[in-house]
């Protein structure tokens, strides 16, 4: 059976998504929602996908729809979720899964109810490399007593990762901060019980804070430091630093080294961990694999909630 698929926004994720689902069997895209009609029929045109709007609930309606992508500003994430279960799709949401705690326990509770599988795109649980350093901790190989974590982009305006404008602002808190937030205790196998943070100035124009610094501490004793910027002029993305009781890993996505005491780092294969390399794809295959094996997924709603309680209590340190 091929799962029939409507995919909500045409930016830079919505197409990686969408290049993610071409190497996907049984699979197939046939509605793209996006604000802008003119480029999402053209984003369409390149993709061969036949129903083109500007309204979800247009491919909600479309009974051979039986999942959805939500690849949306943030701040539509919660309520456009909560409208694909009560349209009975399955539905996987683009990280996070909500910036108001109160939504994300509302669509945590619908999932329940639903019969469907509700999905978070939490992307670090499915890289390569970050499985690789999962299937030591699970085999009692590794155990983590620190992570040390940057986070670093450089933005002055509201920019998409194609240097496309955006329509909402991007938040360091409650989109950046989740991803390592959930994968720190998801690695460590033990729940956050102690978080602390400190932000800097607000930007005039953005309105939010271009730096940010995060502590964390899991209940097993394991801690984690988080750094956070929008004002870096280096190298972006994320870099990971395990520091555990048999050795230190660095993770740059789908990169992974161990670090020696020599200072050098030794490059870890971590190509034979999974089908794919790309971690948008294998996020994508355990949401379909979900679908189809009637399970709950990896980074099911339900599991990822505890990310977004500890952002909702930094948050209200913060203020």
């Amino acid at each position: 059976m091929t799962i029939q698929v409507a995919l909500a926004g045409a930016g830079a994720f919505g197409i990686k998504h969408l290049d993610a689902i071409k190497q996907i069997a049984d699979v197939k895209v046939v509605s793209l929602v996006s604000r802008d009609l003119a480029k999402t029929k053209e984003v369409a045109g390149q993709y061969g996908i036949e129903h083109v709007t500007t309204d979800l609930a247009d491919s909600l309606a479309m009974k051979e729809v039986d999942a959805v992508i939500l690849c949306t500003p943030t701040q539509m994430h919660a309520a456009q979720t909560l409208a694909c279960l009560e349209a009975g799709k399955h539905v996987q949401v683009e990280i996070p899964l909500c910036d108001v705690l109160a939504d994300g326990k509302r669509v945590v509770e619908a999932s329940k109810h639903s019969g469907k599988v509700a999905m978070c795109g939490h992307t670090r649980r499915f890289n390569p490399s970050h499985q690789w350093v999962r299937g030591k901790i699970v085999a009692g190989d590794f155990a983590i007593q620190q992570m040390d974590v940057q986070t670093y982009f450089f933005r002055r305006t509201n920019m998409n990762a194609l240097g496309q404008p955006r329509s909402w602002t991007d938040h360091l808190l409650w989109h950046h901060a989740a991803h390592t937030v959930d994968l720190f205790a998801y690695q460590a196998r033990s729940p956050i019980v102690k978080a602390n943070a400190v932000q800097g100035p607000i930007h005039p124009a953005l309105g939010i804070a271009m730096d940010m610094s995060i502590q964390l501490k899991a209940a097993n004793g394991a801690i984690c430091t988080l750094s956070l910027s929008f004002n870096n002029e280096g190298p972006l993305g994320t870099f990971f630093r395990y520091i555990g009781d048999t050795g230190t890993y660095i993770a740059r996505y789908d990169d992974l080294a161990r670090s020696t005491t020599a200072g050098k780092e030794e490059k870890i294969d971590v190509s034979a961990v999974d089908v794919s390399m790309n971690g948008i794809e294998l996020q994508d295959r355990e949401f379909f694999a979900a679908i189809r094996e009637g399970r709950e997924p990896n980074a099911s709603v339900a599991q990822v909630l505890p990310c977004y309680e500890v952002l909702h209590a930094l948050e209200q340190q913060l203020a």
